[in-house]
């Protein structure tokens, strides 16, 4: 059921890019940085791809990628500047944020800090909801919008690139992005847990 769901998905994105152009790019961007399961994995490996083909421009790619995540990030920063926890955690599950994925990104900001803005940008789950936790802390709008304009180039930079590099290929790169993926939340998990573990010992 799963693996039916993302290759629906996958289908969708790939339709999409192929009938908007770069607005396509943009508008899937912003979805998944608005917290919709829509995954960045695949929207610009497949556009890297396009640029292999010689149907798009890479840096008309990359910047496409980089402006759609600040818009979806805009998004979702203001629904928790407004709304606060009690609205996402209310509506949250029709868009399939889960309270577990809301308390990782909010302990992952609590923790890093303003700074967590940029490098989550690069992480798998945090990167997708790490905006809300800074609106709802009211985190200044021009740094927030700074932090995450950084760290999203990067990020649609080298999915983008590596699109290009794999060429018809691109399709393999979400096997091998989904194994990285859930090695990083393990990595992240015993980060946290051990954080914790600390905590409790320090206070003992």
């Amino acid at each position: 059921m799963i693996s039916s769901f993302f290759l629906t998905v996958s289908s969708l994105i790939i339709n999409g890019i192929s009938f908007l152009g770069y607005p396509g790019i943009i508008f899937l961007m912003a979805l998944e940085s608005a917290c919709i399961p829509v995954p960045s994995e695949i929207i610009m490996p497949f556009s890297g791809y396009l640029v292999f083909s010689g149907q798009f421009s890479l840096w008309w790619v990359v910047i496409c990628g980089t402006v759609g995540n600040l818009l979806g990030s805009i998004i979702a920063y203001f629904v928790g500047f407004y709304g606060g926890r009690a609205l996402i955690e209310k509506y949250g599950k029709y868009i399939f944020i889960s309270e577990h994925d809301l308390d990782l990104a909010q302990k992952w900001f609590e923790k890093y800090g303003d700074f967590s803005i940029f490098f989550s940008r690069m992480l798998p789950v945090v990167r997708t909801f790490i905006s809300l936790p800074a609106g709802i802390s009211r985190m200044p709008f021009w740094k927030f919008s700074f932090y995450t304009l950084a760290g999203s180039l990067p990020w649609s930079f080298g999915l983008a690139w590596a699109g290009v590099v794999m060429g018809e290929n691109w399709s393999n790169l979400e096997f091998y992005f989904q194994k990285f993926d859930w090695l990083i939340i393990t990595l992240i998990v015993l980060g946290i847990a051990f954080w914790l573990y600390r905590k409790l010992k320090h206070k003992k």
